[in-house]
């Protein structure tokens, strides 16, 4: 899905914090920041104990409301039912185009459906380990794994070498899910001709598979994951109008050159 071009989606960010590490906050924001302005920021847990002491200075620096809810029941997530009717309260205002709804809880998935039943996009962010039903119900699902990506740095010692672009190449041709993938895309998105544009193929796999994620790869951008592949003729058109230039890409099964797979 393409980032906003101008800050004008009021977005309403939900945290269920007793669900999500304080450390995922500045990658956080700058990712909810590509799609549009967060309007409402709030974490949802129980403040005054010591399980959430991590995300106190996080709620000061980034200017997120903590909302306060007791544990009023052992085995049972107050959390979440507050976090679900502050949602509900905000959806009924109208004065947003979208939610983010931070969390590996599945128990957040009828909110998501329901949200977009409304007509308004639904972001997701949680962990691999979020469960495929809330996933799904989510316009666009970001795992927070990626989002370390570019912040973390690992010291030298421990850090794993890059596989050299051909073994990369191979392993990426390898996984038929992905290849099955981005060949419909494109073949979605193409004219007779064969090319698509990148940010329509984009498009086209996010709405395939919502939690589609070019960094859960290893590349900050699809261009690159395409260009990584190597099964695919690329091309950059100047635009009409003299802006941003396109980039166009073919499966090269459409252009009869030989690749070896």
């Amino acid at each position: 899905m393409a980032a906003v071009s101008e800050n004008s989606v009021r977005l309403a960010v939900l945290i269920d914090a007793d669900n999500a590490q304080a450390s995922i906050v500045d990658g956080l924001l700058a990712e909810v920041a590509k799609y549009g302005t967060a309007h409402v920021k709030r974490a949802y847990g129980d403040w005054t104990g010591t399980s959430l002491r991590s995300w106190k200075d996080q709620l000061l620096a980034q200017s997120i409301q903590p909302i306060q809810q007791f544990a009023y029941t052992v085995g049972k997530n107050a959390t979440d039912a507050a976090m679900i009717i502050d949602a509900m309260d905000l959806l009924y205002t109208g004065r947003f185009d979208g939610f983010c709804i931070v969390s590996s809880d599945s128990d957040f998935t009828r909110l998501a459906s329901r949200i977009r039943e409304s007509g308004l996009t639904v972001y997701g962010f949680g962990e691999r380990k979020t469960p495929k039903p809330f996933v799904a119900a989510c316009d666009k699902f970001i795992y927070t794994e990626n989002l370390y990506t570019e912040n973390l740095a690992e010291p030298e010692s421990v850090r794993i070498p890059e596989p050299s672009p051909v073994l990369a190449s191979a392993h990426l041709r390898g996984d038929t899910s992905l290849m099955n993938l981005i060949r419909s895309a494109v073949e979605a998105a193409s004219g007779d001709d064969g090319w698509a544009p990148l940010a329509a193929v984009g498009h086209i796999v996010t709405k395939q598979r919502s939690d589609f994620d070019p960094r859960s790869y290893g590349y900050p951008k699809l261009g690159g994951l395409i260009t990584a592949i190597g099964l695919f003729d690329i091309d950059r058109r100047d635009s009409a109008d003299g802006k941003q230039a396109i980039i166009w890409i073919r499966d090269k099964r459409r252009s009869g050159k030989k690749t070896a797979e």
